[in-house]
């Protein structure tokens, strides 16, 4: 079963932005999908799908590592 968890990313204003934080995702075990909605000043939605439940700080640590910070959303199972 997939799991998709979505939250919100502050600090994105163009493309490159969004292809950051989606390659940083995708590199994660188990993401079989990432889709952003860039809000140039606002946080931004971004919706990450895998097969397995992901680590608790995996999503918040490739973020970070793309450059930019998460506000936590909600789980959709």
């Amino acid at each position: 079963m997939s799991q998709t968890t979505t939250f919100g990313v502050d600090g994105m204003t163009c493309g490159h932005c969004v292809h950051a934080v989606t390659t940083e995702l995708s590199a994660l075990p188990g993401v079989t999908d990432v889709a952003v909605d860039l809000v140039v000043g606002g946080s931004s939605t971004v919706r990450v799908t895998s097969d397995a439940p992901l680590a608790d700080d995996a999503v918040p640590e490739a973020v970070v590592e793309a450059g930019y910070a998460v506000t936590p959303r909600r789980s959709l199972l």
